[in-house]
């Protein structure tokens, strides 16, 4: 080898030697909100039990036994903007009655919106799940649950969970909201989340422990890891959200960036539902339904969902996005992308058969 090649050699080496790693972005981790109070991860403890409804109960028409919401307040509105829909009417009467009454005024829109601010507890599970089913028998396709949570017990997250994951529901976190702790289990069963707000995670808390050791405390809490883990499995999210509800302090709150959110599987599209609405699109809408469909949903990621968009600027660009890949489709509106804004339109469609 020349003198001079030899050279150049040694100075491309001492070049490459002396370039910096790519900068890891910093793990945020806070102090938890005094406010918060034992509303975080919390497992075990005396939870009564609520007596929900089973599907084929609704559909009958029968009485549900009594509960009371007491963890948070619950709101129902028929729009499908945010802005629209803030307040709502209030829900209080958990009855098959009361939850009737408030989501049959959403029946001619097609769209049910569910606010809920407040702990995720046995209520919360029963409020999902009944207002889930009642619009399941009056066939409103459309439902968005917006969801403002400092935490809760996490065998009641699991529970609502996949109530949540058995009824069609968006999930929202708007850009004043939050979902801390065991909210976090929740976001996992949506069939689409649109995050805005703070999502952060840290240790479970577990109520009325015996444990005097560490031993007997991780022997505690290694059953409810173990389900931790299957749940978040079959509604495709990563396990690490397990791992990471037994290590970070649970007086931190571990906040999750939106490209963690994206790869832990908690937020956009769920991956699980996604593959199970594909069967479904292409026996009924056809493959080149399905395909201009995938190509609006990379470029609406791509080109709408940016960080920090609020939730109003993202529907605003998925609308006028949508134009160009066909949308609304006129044999298949309702399960055209945001087809949450054409209330009119689909129910129009749907009355004449899409022609």
């Amino acid at each position: 080898m020349s003198k001079q090649r030899f050279l150049f050699v040694l100075v491309a080496c001492l070049a490459a030697c002396q370039q910096k790693a790519p900068v890891e972005p910093p793990i945020t981790i806070v102090d938890v909100p005094a406010s918060a109070g034992q509303s975080g991860a919390l497992s075990g403890g005396s939870q009564t039990p609520v007596p929900v409804a089973s599907k084929a109960d609704v559909l009958k028409g029968t009485n549900w036994p009594g509960v009371e919401l007491t963890s948070g307040e619950a709101a129902i509105s028929c729009e499908s903007d945010p802005i629209a829909a803030r307040g709502g009417e209030p829900l209080t009467d958990l009855s098959y009655a009361g939850v009737n009454a408030a989501v049959e005024k959403c029946k001619q829109a097609g769209m049910l919106r569910l606010n809920y601010e407040g702990k995720i507890a046995t209520d919360f599970t029963a409020l999902v799940e009944r207002v889930g089913n009642v619009a399941e028998r009056l066939k409103i396709e459309q439902r968005i649950l917006d969801l403002d949570s400092s935490g809760g017990h996490v065998e009641d997250a699991m529970k609502a969970g996949d109530a949540i994951g058995a009824s069609k529901w968006t999930i929202r976190v708007g850009d004043q909201a939050i979902c801390h702790s065991a909210c976090v289990l929740i976001l996992a069963a949506g069939d689409d989340r649109q995050i805005a707000g703070k999502v952060g995670i840290h240790r479970m808390i577990r109520v009325d422990s015996t444990a005097t050791t560490r031993a007997e405390l991780s022997q505690e809490l290694r059953e409810v890891y173990e389900k931790m883990k299957e749940y978040l499995e079959r509604n495709g999210a990563s396990v690490a959200v397990a791992d990471l509800m037994m290590t970070v302090p649970n007086r931190k709150l571990r906040l999750l960036s939106a490209d963690e959110l994206v790869e832990y599987g908690l937020d956009g599209t769920n991956a699980v539902q996604d593959d199970l609405e594909r069967i479904g699109l292409t026996r009924k809408c056809g493959e080149d339904f399905v395909r201009r469909k995938d190509e609006f949903m990379r470029a609406f990621e791509r080109e709408c969902q940016l960080p920090d968009s609020s939730t109003e600027a993202v529907d605003a660009c998925g609308l006028t996005l949508r134009e160009s890949y066909g949308f609304p489709d006129r044999k298949c509106p309702i399960e055209s992308p945001l087809s949450a804004h054409d209330a009119d339109g689909v129910r129009a469609a749907g009355r004449t058969g899409g022609e």
